[in-house]
């Protein structure tokens, strides 16, 4: 325990070989004055006796009280059981003081007199009290770094386990959101099906091929670039055109400077998608949809044009983009629902925190 640097740090939470030394050194001073008359003192043997005897009890006294105190740290790992460790760690400092001061007197007076000294003696509690607090004291710096290394650990480890579930919930709503996607496609597939264009159809599953290629390697991203968002969104409404040809338009005005932004992957397609799903679009109204940055937001917009028979809303796609952005962010999507425009502002974030998946 005192040589291997492992241990020592595991029980004790640093390294306290130096701290140690010089505690020892220190205290064994302060003792020597305080046991020893300096009038007494008028040899270098006698200062160097007197010294030696005080380095003696010091270190009985350091070496049995971290004993017990790696001891009481072994029984009470935890932070409610401090309170009661540390009473009992007070009262074993005490009883060892004075316990060492009492055995190993009587055990240096035997020695002495044995070479014809007469000694003696006696257990002074005026002595042992400032031998008590300053002992108190080193102990409190044991206990303080202690304090500090396991809060520390507490902290790292609480975020991690913050993290783990954050990473479950980004993993969920992800996997949620590709088979609603899937979902939302098969009803594009059937619809240009059942107006019996087999070349439309065959094009549309040539590209919605290539869409999920995409989806499939960016599927470990809890959040992707901008630059990556935009060419899937842009492959998408390429799928889309397919069915909707020149009824649906799409305004482009992302600067290339914020192409390097943070954005949560398929947020800007699951848009698109929710504006064509419940918007009218036909030759008599086609639908321009309107992508552009605002004050690092992508903002999307769209003019209102309800279907006479809107299809049932489940909000998958809207409440699936809320959730991953509270996980990672504290900044959040501003739905605007008033007036002539459905209007989106997804937040472009910089930092990359939870950009790739924890494996």
């Amino acid at each position: 325990m005192l040589i291997n640097k492992k241990k020592r740090i595991q029980y004790l939470g640093f390294n306290d070989f130096w701290f140690t030394v010089i505690g020892i050194l220190i205290i064994s001073l302060i003792t020597n004055y305080l046991f020893n008359d300096p009038s007494e003192r008028n040899s270098i043997i006698l200062i160097l006796v007197g010294w030696s005897v005080s380095l003696f009890f010091t270190i009985c006294d350091w070496f049995l009280i971290r004993s017990v105190m790696i001891f009481l740290r072994k029984k009470y790992p935890h932070f409610r059981d401090d309170k009661k460790r540390i009473i009992i760690f007070f009262v074993a400092i005490v009883s060892i003081v004075i316990f060492v001061d009492f055995i190993g007197g009587l055990l240096l007076s035997g020695i002495f007199n044995l070479f014809g000294f007469n000694a003696s003696h006696v257990v002074s509690l005026k002595v042992l009290l400032p031998i008590i607090l300053i002992t108190v004291m080193s102990m409190a710096i044991y206990e303080a770094i202690y304090y500090y290394v396991r809060l520390k650990k507490s902290i790292r480890e609480e975020e991690q386990a913050k993290q783990v579930m954050i990473q479950a919930q980004l993993d969920t709503l992800r996997n949620q959101a590709q088979p609603h996607f899937l979902f939302n496609s098969l009803n594009t597939l059937r619809d240009i099906i059942d107006q019996d264009s087999k070349e439309e159809a065959k094009g549309f599953v040539d590209n919605l091929s290539d869409v999920y290629r995409f989806i499939i390697e960016s599927g470990n991203s809890n959040l992707i670039s901008l630059e990556k968002e935009l060419k899937f969104a842009k492959a998408y409404i390429y799928v889309q055109s397919e069915r909707f040809g020149d009824n649906l338009k799409l305004n482009w005005n992302v600067p290339r400077d914020k192409l390097v932004l943070m954005i949560v992957p398929m947020s800007l397609q699951l848009l698109l998608e929710n504006a064509i799903k419940h918007n009218i679009v036909s030759k008599a109204k086609p639908l321009l949809i309107t992508v552009t940055v605002k004050n690092d937001t992508l903002e999307v917009s769209n003019k209102i044009q309800a279907k006479s028979t809107q299809t049932p809303s489940t909000k998958i796609g809207l409440k699936n983009i809320e959730k991953r952005y509270q996980l990672i962010s504290n900044k959040m999507p501003i739905i605007n629902n008033v007036g002539e425009y459905f209007i989106v502002s997804l937040p472009l974030l910089k930092s990359p925190k939870y950009a790739m998946r924890s494996n």
